[in-house]
């Protein structure tokens, strides 16, 4: 016998059963009780909110950061044929009097409010007339201020316990330490709430992490193995988002940028076609991304390091959503060490959060160098545990060679030192390599015991060598010194011959002439179905149009592969497919199904 929560997964959702933790946290929500629930990014968190606020009596709040967000997950609902909405600046007053009409009218089941709109004292006593059954605080890292996207309005949450008495909570994220667990459940006053700690691996992302040597032709090797698929680039400053996103339209692809100094507008059209259209690149600074679930993104790359492994687990995870192969690749080097650096000493915050700050790059930058498996320790950083080696990231597929480079380190950190540790890398590797500079020959360091003593390797080696010895704490960027290198007191034994270091030898990247065969095709389709495969996408983009959502709040491309390798060819075998509910089947059964009668 079925349960009533397995039956609405099925009915609405088209889903056979439920994932992770998602049935204990509707136990408990169904029981009145508060929880914590981490789930990966695209694990099906608001499965855990939605499949009880249909089970419910009342409304179902749900508190969202982003307008953006709100809008995603409301279309997605109204298709299902789900009665929600959403409360926020984005309405005019007459939109805003119907919402609230209709929740009045009892004519909705979940209500989609950002935080700062719910604390008014205005939007409270309307609420409080409501009968609530459930509140979701989505995205609920925010309100931790050791977490990777703290928002002052997030702590105004802790008073919704006095607020809405009795009203079950939960509070849910895909990125948070053991710290910032415990904060989240402090802040929002969560009253004996379960931790709910679902599995954090994302086995169909491939990771990739290479040194930055010319981070363009890099990006352009990697992305042409992408054509015609969606994806993410990330960069660090705005400037640099706009001259990428321009460099890869000249190269054939359809780029938009996307950062906090666009207009609103242009910011919202570009977030429209990303989502609504097939094979569209978007270049951004963080403030893109939270809440996008966009299931088909094929690639997220990196052209500068993230702040943290959080935020790289974060910003990666908005890849294959859908459970199909997914590329994470970044690039990173020592100049992304002393910018991030320097944004935390500038920062105004205070002084332990700054050293937090350089704790968690400095973790994330030992990861970028580690030489075994990237996935073991990504998870173990999460309180997730892999007992092998997961075969899908570069260190798995090609082991890193390692050399013993102790050498090369005393030559390195002797260089630094006599040169007085108040110079950056380029110039500690010129006089490794005895260039006879205008800058040299001013500080007199040609005449150093040092210079020249590293010609035996090239530029580039000397380079890799100062950022590893930096990850392995044998070397200081001092970014108040505008990234001059400074020993450490571990240095001293290396110095001394009384440790051994040990050095990776960087990949040599050799320019491939196959092009590979894009991956939104799907590794098991035969090629004799694309005809049937373009032709299901072709009509999901028309259905998608006229009913203006996204193609995949249609259907996701995990689902259009099943009819592929499945050809229903009738309503109830068309229902059997995962992601097939009731909605969905009345609303565009027929239409896929002749699709299918017609191969294509």
């Amino acid at each position: 016998m079925t349960s009533p929560a397995l039956n609405i997964l099925k009915d609405v959702f088209g889903y056979d059963g439920f994932r992770g933790q998602q049935q204990a946290a509707i136990e408990r929500a169904l029981a009145g009780q508060d929880s914590l629930v981490l789930m990966p990014t695209g694990g099906g968190k608001s499965v855990c909110y939605q499949v009880p606020a249909l089970l419910t009596d009342g409304i179902t709040l749900v508190v969202s950061p982003l307008i953006a967000l709100m809008q995603d997950q409301v279309s997605a609902l109204t298709e299902l044929g789900v009665p929600a909405t959403f409360l926020n600046s984005s309405l005019s007053r007459d939109e805003q009097d119907d919402v609230i009409a209709r929740l009045r009218g009892g004519q909705l089941k979940l209500l989609y409010i950002a935080p700062e709109r719910l604390v008014q004292p205005g939007t409270r006593a309307l609420l409080g007339s409501l009968p609530i059954a459930l509140i979701a605080i989505d995205e609920a890292h925010c309100v931790s201020q050791w977490g990777h996207d703290f928002r002052q309005d997030y702590l105004a949450l802790g008073g919704l316990g006095e607020w809405f008495p009795g009203v079950p909570r939960m509070a849910l994220t895909a990125t948070a330490t053991e710290r910032v667990r415990a904060e989240i459940i402090e802040r929002l006053a969560l009253t004996d709430a379960a931790r709910l700690v679902s599995d954090f691996d994302r086995p169909n992302i491939r990771y990739q992490v290479q040194p930055k040597t010319d981070g363009r032709s890099q990006l352009a090797r990697f992305v042409s193995q992408h054509r015609d698929e969606a994806g993410i680039v990330y960069c660090l400053s705005r400037k640099k988002t706009e001259s990428t996103a321009e460099w890869l339209v000249s190269e054939g692809y359809t780029a938009l940028p996307y950062h906090a100094g666009l207009d609103a507008q242009t910011r919202a059209e570009n977030q429209r076609r990303f989502l609504v259209e097939d094979g569209v690149i978007i270049v951004a600074t963080i403030a893109f991304g939270m809440g996008i679930d966009k299931p088909d993104v094929r690639f997220v790359a990196h052209l500068d390091l993230p702040k943290s492994l959080e935020a790289y687990y974060q910003e990666t995870g908005r890849a294959g959503r859908d459970g199909l192969p997914a590329a994470a690749w970044m690039i990173y080097g020592l100049q992304d060490v002393v910018r991030l650096h320097q944004m935390a000493d500038e920062s105004v915050a205070g002084e332990e959060y700054k050293r937090f700050e350089r704790q968690k790059l400095d973790t994330l930058l030992g990861w970028c160098e580690i030489t075994r498996c990237r996935r073991i320790p990504l998870l173990a950083y999460f309180g997730d545990e892999l007992k092998e080696e997961c075969g899908n990231c570069d260190n798995c597929l090609k082991p890193p060679v390692t050399r013993d480079g102790t050498e090369d380190a005393q030559k390195l950190l002797s260089a630094v030192y006599r040169t007085g540790q108040m110079f950056g890398a380029a110039y500690v590797v010129d006089v490794l390599l005895g260039k006879d500079t205008d800058r040299v020959r001013k500080n007199g360091h040609g005449e150093l015991s040092v210079f020249g003593i590293g010609v035996d390797r090239e530029a580039k080696a000397w380079r890799s060598a100062i950022r590893q010895l930096v990850v392995q704490g044998f070397l200081r960027v001092d970014a108040a010194r505008f990234g001059a290198l400074v020993l450490t007191k571990e240095s001293r034994e290396v110095l001394r011959g009384e440790q051994d270091v040990r050095l990776r030898e960087d990949p040599v990247v050799v320019r491939s002439r196959k092009t590979k065969r894009s991956a939104s095709r799907g590794e098991d389709i035969e090629i004799v179905d694309i005809v049937l495969w373009e032709a299901l996408r072709e009509c999901r983009q028309r259905l998608a149009a006229e009913h203006n959502v996204p193609p995949y709040v249609v259907f996701h491309d995990s689902t259009l592969r099943q009819m592929v390798n499945e050809r229903p060819t009738d309503p109830e075998a068309l229902l059997e497919i995962s992601g097939v509910g009731q909605a969905k089947l009345e609303k565009y059964g027929e239409t896929f199904l002749g699709v299918i009668r017609q191969g294509g």
